[in-house]
């Protein structure tokens, strides 16, 4: 009996569906509900206030780090892998960076920092979903500014033979 393809849907929409229904099933089991904001002692930090600094105001400071270094081995190294360098299912953190400090010019390399700390910010902050499937939570209410500085601080930082450069 010959097929009429005139009624059926298409591919596109077949697979939509399939990938929503999927969604609708996984998400409320993926990564959100093991989000659980670190405890870190964050007292040698300066107290950066209610409002959200544009750019990172910890870069370099080495109690910023060590303090994010803490924070990340609790809330993120079961995705990002061990020292940020993304050996789990999220990226390579380390590299976020790594444009920016080849820039030679020092007005065109601050303004690359500035962005790429916008980037992280919101990624961490807002987390990432594709496609109605929770990539990382939202640790936005969880995670002070300072924290997330700090992390951005560690991420930023060299580390073995990580080459992240100031």
């Amino acid at each position: 009996m010959p097929v009429n393809l005139k009624h059926r849907p298409p591919f596109a929409l077949v697979l939509l569906s399939a990938l929503s229904a999927y969604a609708a099933e996984s998400a409320p089991v993926a990564h959100a509900e093991q989000a659980v904001a670190p405890v870190v002692d964050t007292q040698a930090l300066k107290n950066l206030g209610a409002s959200w600094h544009k750019e990172n105001p910890y870069r370099g400071d080495a109690a910023a780090v060590e303090v994010g270094r803490q924070a990340f081995i609790q809330a993120c190294q079961r995705c990002h892998g061990p020292d940020a360098l993304g050996k789990g299912p999220g990226p390579n953190l380390r590299r976020l960076s790594a444009y920016c400090n080849r820039i030679a010019d020092t007005s065109m390399q601050r303004d690359c920092f500035v962005d790429n700390d916008a980037y992280f910010v919101k990624s961490v902050l807002k987390g990432k979903t594709r496609v109605g499937v929770v990539h990382m939570p939202p640790w936005e209410g969880m995670l002070s500014q300072e924290v997330v500085w700090a992390l951005k601080a560690y991420v930023d930082s060299p580390h073995g033979d990580v080459q992240v450069q100031r």
